[in-house]
């Protein structure tokens, strides 16, 4: 999993619901076409189909992608993941558990308002804004391993992506200088051929002088 990545938002459309069964925790893992905090130098959108066919991973719902606190799981039904204009929308439903009754208190007092996934890219595209800011779109995600409820946001951890984005400027900057070198070439064949062309002409009127 070296090229785990996570990311954070606020939660947005929270709910803790209560029923008969338990409490279920509802909220947003990720938000699509929104641009995110800097990354270190990028900032990064998810398109609104990068998760197709991940919703059926084996994804757990975590306290700071901690697995020592673990309050559901896709393949058990207790976490339900699906995809709708938002983003990514998780509904779990929590265990009878001190610590689950303990992060239904905090996210209702809003203690906890931001949330987290972690996942590994498939396809993404880097460019440079009307602003030349660089902006990385997830275009489709590899693998998604689980949700997160989180207490401090850590945008330290995009160095993945911030390889990513080195590899692509290398790229760029050799396309670049092969591009340079090309026209730099196309320019001089031009004005050996412009040379060229001048000596003719001299040697042509030189021909007629003496006629």
């Amino acid at each position: 999993m070296k090229n785990k990545e996570l990311r954070y938002f606020n939660i947005q459309d929270l709910e803790v619901r209560q029923d008969e069964d338990g409490q279920k925790v509802v909220g947003y893992g990720a938000v699509f076409n929104t641009p995110s905090n800097d990354l270190g130098g990028f900032t990064e959108r998810i398109e609104s189909n990068a998760f197709d066919g991940r919703t059926g991973d084996d994804v757990r719902f975590l306290l700071n992608h901690d697995p020592n606190f673990i309050f559901g799981r896709t393949i058990s039904g207790t976490l339900n993941l699906s995809v709708d204009s938002i983003g990514l929308r998780y509904e779990v439903d929590l265990p009878d558990t001190q610590a689950a009754r303990d992060l239904a208190v905090s996210l209702k007092r809003g203690d906890i308002t931001q949330s987290s996934f972690a996942f590994t890219v498939e396809d993404d595209n880097w460019d440079q804004d009307e602003n030349n800011n660089i902006v990385r779109t997830i275009k489709k995600v590899n693998r998604l391993y689980d949700v997160s409820a989180v207490t401090y946001p850590a945008y330290e951890e995009a160095s993945v992506a911030i390889r990513s984005m080195e590899k692509w400027q290398e790229e760029e900057r050799a396309e670049k200088l092969k591009e340079s070198l090309k026209k730099e070439k196309e320019e001089n064949k031009k004005e050996e051929q412009d040379l060229i062309n001048r000596n003719l002409a001299e040697l042509k009127l030189k021909i007629k002088s003496k006629n």
